[in-house]
């Protein structure tokens, strides 16, 4: 039986942070008053499971009835953009907000400590259950116990990467304006990754006695999330290291609560080697569980009926993935109960969000060798073909980019064609609309992602598509071990060879990635590619960059990018140099024709008025979707502020835990580096 959550939740404490007449609904939010009784409603195992059931789409992705889902996570990185640029990428359009709803805010974890604090006592806090007066199943008891544990964990994971430095709140607090106030005092980032890693070994240990169905939380996940956080916090600090940015850094704000600060571990080193200790050992506990289970990708994608299957395809495009033994988690849709629009946006231009020319020249050829080894990228040598045709961009490349990428004239629907469910299938990929760039049917950037995209028009129906989503992979952790035992051990052990000989061999890429490694031109990969630099500098290290080159292929639109290419710290080199993000190859090429009127006439207009639908050729013969007006965000190229690493914290929050009214200095919390504290301004540098 699932129970209506938001009957369950009103039985929560009320809580005001005032400041005058003022309430925070932003921190440490809390519902109303009820009669609903907390003390008798966490008493049975399915009353756990339907307050967790609840909070799944409040902590893990939930993605709208109409939305491309995961897909459209990378907008906004070199890996995929929209028509106009993120305001990230400028100098003034991203500002300190007043207030806001989204970010700094406590409602998901003030509800999960209130379920721990009524549920542990009532279990036995020992883990063992001996007190327990829960009824149900003592494994399944403890399984939710670790659910929530990891639902913590999870939304902890999202604040760190948003602030770093940030409030730890293990219990639900009372309506106490002092003691809220100092609850608000922010932990150093690295502390708050302890935090997260010790939730997470709760988590696992929890969940550790009952194998569930993969659409719930399991210990795998646990200990998958652990690698992802150990190794994202060891990045961070050992590349931001002596910034603002880490405790202890110049100019780092924290030092205003810590002066003298102390890293557990002793030194920020030290720090870095746990971190990347605690990431080798998750990441090795589930890829040496899964390594031999990752899902087929038996050779392309034909175009028939009979041959149009692919296991590697389908794991992102099918109803049911609890046979898919990579998939460690997922959401299960339902037709007509719980749709996306995935399928749709699949089947047309992605929402207008397109891959860039960068990401694409970025896959490997099939023999392991860089695009640039074969002539130029518009010109190749006949084993790489050029790019002045989408369908040449996909021969004899990296499979991951093959099935996915789509071309003019492909046959998009092979089953059920006469499904009159599927309004918005479109049954064979046309050129892509690049002068309807405002439209949601318009391509951004010509290069547009088949991945999501069912073969069965039953699932287009506008808003009805109910495909399942994959949350976790296994392969993440071959490519987590990959990268924390090297820059552990500055070399690859035969563990690391051995997972990037399978992660090769699945991708159909010659699984000799030493000969790419020598061939590897990092001048050439920094054109392509922001993962090439550190620091703005490009890497030296050639096996580093192909280890993060085999994660950005391998993770195609599934939302990673961004939190990869902050910890590497990968945009520094945008402050002094923009980058011109682009797309397909335009001007000078046959894809040119594809464009002229039925009188023969170009409809493309590039004069840089208002009017303009594309980019001129004289800026590149790339198409670039934020050159088409001077006006555009980005036209001058994408820039850069060492400020937005991070997020700001909105002047709200200062307002509201200011000891002297309005004085906002006199808060507790300090902002984020080169952010002001003054509503409505961009970052100082």
């Amino acid at each position: 039986m699932k129970l209506n959550h938001k009957y369950i939740v009103n039985a929560m404490i009320a809580v005001a942070l005032a400041a005058g007449t003022a309430s925070c609904e932003d921190f440490l939010d809390r519902e109303p008053m009820s009669t609903v009784s907390p003390e008798t409603y966490y008493s049975s195992e399915a009353q756990l499971e339907a307050n967790l059931n609840d909070e799944y789409p409040n902590v893990l992705p939930s993605y709208q009835q109409y939305s491309y889902g995961v897909f459209a996570e990378d907008k906004g990185t070199d890996n995929q953009i929209e028509v106009n640029a993120n305001d990230r990428y400028t100098l003034d359009r991203w500002k300190v907000a007043h207030s806001e709803g989204n970010n700094w805010k406590f409602e998901r974890i003030y509800r999960i400590n209130f379920f721990l604090s009524e549920v542990l006592p009532k279990f036995g806090e020992d883990m063992s259950g001996a007190q327990n007066t829960i009824s149900g199943t003592v494994g399944n008891i403890k399984h939710y116990i670790g659910e929530a544990y990891f639902l913590r964990a999870y939304e902890y994971f999202k604040k760190l990467q948003l602030f770093g430095d940030f409030p730890i709140i293990k219990e639900p607090l009372t309506n106490d304006r002092e003691a809220l106030i100092a609850a608000s005092t922010r932990s150093p980032r690295n502390e708050v990754a302890r935090f997260i890693l010790d939730d997470l070994d709760k988590a696992y240990d929890y969940m550790s006695d009952v194998d569930m169905a993969t659409t719930r939380i399991n210990k795998d996940v646990a200990k998958l999330l652990k690698s992802r956080v150990a190794l994202f916090e060891a990045t961070w600090l050992q590349n931001f290291k002596g910034t603002a940015f880490v405790p202890g850094g110049e100019g780092w704000p924290g030092a205003s609560l810590y002066s003298s600060y102390e890293y557990p571990s002793g030194s920020i080193d030290n720090e870095i080697k746990y971190f990347l200790e605690n990431a080798v050992d998750a990441s090795k506990t589930v890829a040496d569980k899964y390594k031999g289970s990752l899902t087929d990708n038996t050779g392309m994608l034909q175009q028939s009926a009979d041959e149009v299957s692919n296991p590697y395809y389908d794991m992102f495009a099918q109803e049911d993935l609890s046979g898919v033994s990579e998939v460690l988690l997922w959401r299960q849709r339902a037709r007509g109960l719980s749709t996306h629009n995935i399928n749709a946006a699949a089947g047309r231009g992605n929402y207008r969000i397109g891959l860039t020319r960068g990401y694409v020249q970025n896959f490997l050829m099939a023999d392991g060798t860089p695009v640039y080894t074969h002539g130029t990228y518009a010109d190749g040598d006949g084993y790489y073909m050029g790019d002045k045709n989408i369908a040449n961009v996909r021969v004899n490349r990296d499979s991951r980019l093959s099935i996915f990428l789509k071309e003019p004239g492909q046959t998009n629907i092979f089953l059920e064609v006469d499904n009159s469910e599927g309004t918005d299938a479109v049954m064979t990929e046309p050129y892509p609309s690049i002068t309807n760039g405002d439209n949601e049917r318009g391509y951004a950037t010509g290069y547009a992602l088949h991945k999501g995209g069912s073969f069965n028009r039953k699932h287009y129906a506008n808003g009805g598509g109910y495909t399942g989503e994959v949350y976790f992979r296994s392969v993440e952790a071959l490519l987590n071990y990959m990268e924390a035992s090297y820059l552990l051990n500055g070399i690859l052990d035969n563990t690391a060879r051995e997972y990037w000989t399978l992660i090769r061999r699945r991708a159909h890429v010659d699984e000799n990635f030493d000969k790419t490694i020598n061939m590897t031109d990092m001048s050439k990969e920094a054109e392509n590619d922001w993962g090439a630099y550190t620091a703005g500098n490009i890497l030296s290290d050639k096996t580093l960059y192909n280890i993060r080159r085999e994660r950005r292929c391998e993770f195609l639109a599934e939302g990673l990018r961004y939190m990869d290419l902050r910890r590497w710290r990968s945009m520094d080199q945008l402050i002094n140099t923009p980058y011109h993000m682009e797309g397909m190859h335009l001007w000078n090429t046959p894809m040119e024709k594809w464009y002229l009127d039925d009188k023969g006439k170009s409809t493309l207009i590039a004069d840089g008025t208002s009017q303009a639908n594309v980019s001129s050729e004289s800026r590149s013969e790339y198409l670039r979707p934020f050159e088409k007006t001077s006006t555009q965000p980005g036209y001058d190229g994408c820039t850069w502020k060492m400020a937005h690493y991070l997020e700001p914290i909105m002047v709200k929050q200062f307002q509201l835990t200011a000891t002297s009214g309005a004085d906002t200095s006199t808060s507790i919390l300090y902002q984020n580096p080169y952010w002001p504290t003054v509503a409505d301004q961009p970052a100082e540098k």
